[in-house]
């Protein structure tokens, strides 16, 4: 019988979300994505740290904001030695509400990627889910980069980037789970809101099934989980992004699998407005997303300052 890992290969093309690169070499998953706080965890591994030491060294002239460019360039460059698909490379989130700076970022780290011999094709540039952030993509797609529209948390946010033609949008699971888990209290039921029933896994199957009713090409690639049953209640879903824990945990087990989504499964659906006045009202109307879209940025500008900070230290070592 095959592990859960191969089965869910067999329905949807498995994401690595990690900078580790053995992990990576481990899974083989087909693609990979990366973000400020995994690329800050890794780099204060033993293991990488020379990935830092070799990018301070090389470039003493650099402003700051372009040594960070220059090692998320560095961990993506090894990053897609290993897999035969793309790697996803995130726009520092202090611009997520600055459309032109966000377009200039993203076009010079596909630059740095193209200096070392990569194609566009094998390139996503992660970008936040705010207005801002849609917008530029949209500039980019133009010019043939492609996006990740990441930290999405509702379907206002999904459809403006189907609007903007982007390649693709992670939705995230675990952290809508978590802000329905903390609104309940004592109240939550866990076994009740599992699976199909999960509301990370509520959100993400609307988006698909929206999606596929109106024939929408933008990638879905599933993110954020925090168990297995997230995972495989979404098995179908065009791509799914996995932690190297759960992807350890979905090997060692052994099950048919079936897929839960379907490109069949497409609803009867109104479309959504894509201008600015709806998508602020109605991202405004969600509180689970308006809350979880202000906390994801300020966590990866967070860990973004400290990223900042390694490498100062680096230069004055």
């Amino acid at each position: 019988m095959a592990t859960l890992l191969e089965s869910l290969r067999a329905f949807t093309t498995v994401v690595a979300d990690t900078g580790d690169f053995e992990s990576i070499r481990s899974f083989r998953p087909t693609d990979a994505t990366t973000n400020p706080s995994l690329i800050l965890k890794a780099v204060q591994q033993e293991a990488y740290r020379p990935l830092l030491e070799r990018c301070v060294k090389a470039h003493p002239n650099a402003t700051a904001d372009e040594l960070v460019d220059l090692l998320l360039v560095s961990f993506g460059r090894e990053i897609l030695k290993i897999v035969p698909g793309r790697v996803s490379t995130e726009v520092d989130a202090r611009l997520s509400f600055d459309v032109r700076a966000t377009v200039d970022r993203a076009r010079r780290i596909m630059a740095l990627y193209e200096q070392e011999g990569f194609g566009r094709e094998r390139i996503l540039i992660k970008i936040a889910s705010t207005w801002e952030g849609i917008q530029a993509a949209r500039i980019l797609e133009s010019e043939g980069i492609r996006c990740n529209l990441t930290l999405l948390f509702s379907l206002v946010q999904a459809v403006a980037c189907a609007d903007a033609r982007v390649q693709l949008i992670s939705p995230f699971v675990g952290r809508i789970y978590d802000w329905h888990k903390k609104q309940q209290g004592a109240s939550w039921d866990e076994v009740a809101s599992s699976g199909p029933n999960d509301p990370g896994v509520i959100s993400v199957s609307g988006i698909y099934r929206y999606y596929k009713a109106f024939g929408i090409a933008t990638e879905i690639m599933g993110a954020s989980f925090r168990n297995t049953g997230q995972i495989l209640a979404l098995a179908g879903c065009d791509l799914l992004t996995i932690s190297p824990d759960l992807l350890a945990k979905l090997s060692d087990s052994e099950s048919d699998l079936i897929a839960a989504l379907t490109p069949e499964m497409s609803d009867s659906a109104v479309r959504i407005p894509a201008d600015e006045r709806h998508f602020r009202f109605m991202l405004n109307e969600d509180a689970m997303a308006t809350e979880k879209l202000s906390e994801g940025i300020r966590a990866f500008v967070a860990d973004a300052r400290k990223l900042d900070a390694l490498i100062a230290a680096q230069r004055n070592a």
